[in-house]
Formats: C-alpha cells, sequence, structure tokens
C-alpha cells in the first residue's frame, strides 16, 4: 500500500499535496538537524501525525473490518495536533477500555476521602465471574478480602473482571455514572442491572475516551497522587502487551500506559505515550470490531496484530518528540526479583 499524500486522506478533509508525507517526512527534530532542516517543536508534531496517520490507514485497512478511532500528539506549549478522526463520535461498546473510567470514579472517591486504598472488600463465592479473565476465578479460597487497592490492580493490569464487581462495591454503577458526567463524558457509561453495585462494562466514544486520558494527564480528572497511581499501573510490565505495547522493548513499554478490551468480534485499545522525561506526546483510542475469529483473543486477531505494528510506527513517531513539559510522570522502573 502506497503512502497517503497526507493525514487529510483520513480525517476526511480532502487531498492536499504535502511534501514531507509523500518523500518520507522528517519527523523528528534529531532527524531534521541532520538533515540541515530548521524544523520546530511544532511543526515536528504536525508531521509526526501525518505518519500515524498513514500508519493507521495502512495497517487498519489490511486488518479489515470496521475502525474507529482518534489519535494525537501534543507541542511542549500543549497545542494538540489531531493525527486520525475516524468515526470518533460513534458510541460504542468500550468494553474493558471502560475500566479506566470505572478506576477513574473510584479514585475519584478516594480522592475525597469517601473511601480508602487500604480499605477492605469481601470476596465471596457470588461475587466471582467464573469464566472470565483475571485472577479471583483461579483462587479458589473463598471468602476472602481484598483491599480497593488490590482490586484496581488486578481491573487495571490483569484485567480482572471479578475486580470490576469489587469495584462496584464502593463505587455503585449509577454513582459511576453521575461522576463520569460531571467530568464532562456523556457517552462514557456503565449500564446498570437490577443489583445497584454491579455493571456491564458499557460505552464511550472514541473521542471521550482519548479526551478522557488527555484529561487525566492534565490533572482535571484527579488527585496528582491518583493520577500518578493509575497511570503507573497502566504502564506496568504485567499490563496488557499483546496489542500497542507488543513490539517493543520493556523500557519502551513503560512509557506507554494502555488498557486494551476485547469481546465477541470487537477489539479495542486506548492509552498515551509518554517522551523519555515522562511527559504525554501522543494519545490514541482504537476501537475495532468485524475482522473475523470472534473467538481468537490471543496475539494473532488480525485487529491486535494491526495494533502491534501500529504501536511500534506511533512510538518510532514520536520518540524523540518531547512532550507537554508542565505535565510529566517519571517512568516507572523495572527491576525482576528472583524471589529471597
Amino acid at each position: 500500500m502506497e503512502r497517503p499524500l497526507n493525514r487529510r486522506t483520513v480525517l476526511g478533509l480532502g487531498v492536499g499535496a504535502a511534501a514531507a508525507a509523500a518523500s518520507g517526512l522528517i519527523a523528528t527534530p534529531a532527524q531534521a538537524e541532520e538533515a540541515g532542516a530548521d524544523v520546530t517543536a511544532a511543526e515536528s508534531a504536525v508531521a509526526a501525525c501525518d505518519s500515524i496517520a498513514w500508519s493507521y490507514q495502512r495497517h487498519s485497512g489490511r486488518a479489515g473490518g470496521k475502525w474507529n478511532a482518534h489519535i494525537s500528539t501534543v507541542s511542549p506549549d500543549g497545542t494538540r495536533h489531531l493525527a486520525v478522526s475516524h468515526g470518533s463520535d460513534e458510541v460504542l461498546q468500550a468494553l474493558s477500555v471502560n475500566k479506566v473510567p470505572v478506576a477513574v470514579a473510584v479514585l475519584d472517591k478516594v480522592d475525597r476521602g469517601l473511601i480508602s486504598l487500604d480499605q477492605q472488600v469481601e470476596v465471596s463465592a457470588a461475587i466471582i465471574i467464573p469464566d472470565g479473565d483475571g485472577m479471583f476465578r483461579l483462587d479458589g479460597a473463598y471468602p476472602s478480602m481484598v483491599t480497593v487497592g488490590h482490586a484496581l490492580a488486578a481491573l487495571l493490569t490483569i484485567s480482572d473482571d471479578t475486580a470490576v464487581r469489587l469495584s462496584g462495591l464502593v463505587a455503585p454503577a449509577l454513582e459511576i455514572n453521575e461522576i463520569l458526567v460531571a467530568k464532562g463524558f456523556p457517552n462514557t457509561q456503565v449500564e446498570p442491572v437490577a443489583n445497584p453495585n454491579r455493571f456491564y462494562l458499557g460505552t464511550s466514544t472514541p473521542r471521550e475516551m482519548h479526551d478522557l486520558f488527555n484529561a487525566l494527564v492534565a490533572g482535571e480528572l484527579l488527585s496528582a497522587g491518583s493520577t500518578e497511581y493509575l497511570l503507573n499501573l497502566l504502564r506496568s510490565p504485567i499490563a496488557f502487551t499483546d496489542g500497542v505495547r507488543r513490539n517493543m522493548s520493556s523500557d519502551e513499554r513503560a512509557r506507554v500506559a494502555t488498557k486494551a478490551g476485547w469481546l465477541n468480534d470487537e477489539r479495542h485499545e486506548a492509552g498515551i505515550m509518554f517522551d523519555s522525561a515522562g511527559a504525554p506526546v501522543l494519545t490514541y483510542s482504537l476501537f475495532a470490531s468485524g475482522q473475523g475469529q470472534p473467538g481468537n483473543y490471543g496475539a494473532t486477531h488480525p485487529a491486535v496484530e494491526a495494533r502491534a505494528r501500529m504501536g511500534r510506527d506511533f512510538f518510532d513517531g514520536i520518540v524523540e518528540l518531547p512532550g507537554v513539559r508542565a505535565e510529566t510522570f517519571p517512568i516507572p522502573e523495572y527491576e525482576p526479583s528472583n524471589g529471597g
């Protein structure tokens, strides 16, 4: 597939002749300096958008099916540059990507002193989802007690389904939805059921999920401590690695906060990439369905493979771009242990 002229083909704004994209664009300040070009950080962020849009168009096209996406980069002064806006306002089932908004609602209550991370909740036999993802269903020792912090860690790293119900014990469905609406996300909602403490993970739009991640790193959703806590869970080595982070080193993965969701023929992922100082640089929200293989929840699913290729391209396109310097989140260190 040939490289499109520029990201306008993806944005649906018409086609213009973009020399940078057509010639294999200069995407980073270091490459620009080597080529003798005077390119500002903002111009580099815009150029990176062209590369990102090309990668999205190429790999989503190869995977087939339906894709909805919203992707942007940001300059050091906070100016945001749109790379892809493709069906980004369609309300869709968000699946486990909505575990991030659920965690935001729980941590909002922590910030207001209504609950605490060390508060204990009961893991009863009745609350276990027997065939779902995660570890609680494998425990086999109930009833037991865990902390809210433990439940959130399981929710956001290994995407434990029972942890959704544990979160509902401290943040009922209607309260979660009220919190999210108050924070500006009316389409990012869980689906209540008869039990007020249980819910299906519900809906969002690619744009709202993108904007939620941006509001998070901007400090608009949670306290500084809760924000860093949540991001460190999403950047941890045990967080999702089959998609955007698959073709990355451990150091590179630590610079990507991501959350995926999968059910039936839907495969979604959303998150943020950071520069080496921990400043946010790129935000992506990718919703895919209809690629076939509905029973394949592994790394070989066409949409998951496409996201892995996009992730490598996205990271390479922004690796030297400086992020918003007012917003930095130190990259978590990782040192394996052999016990002891």
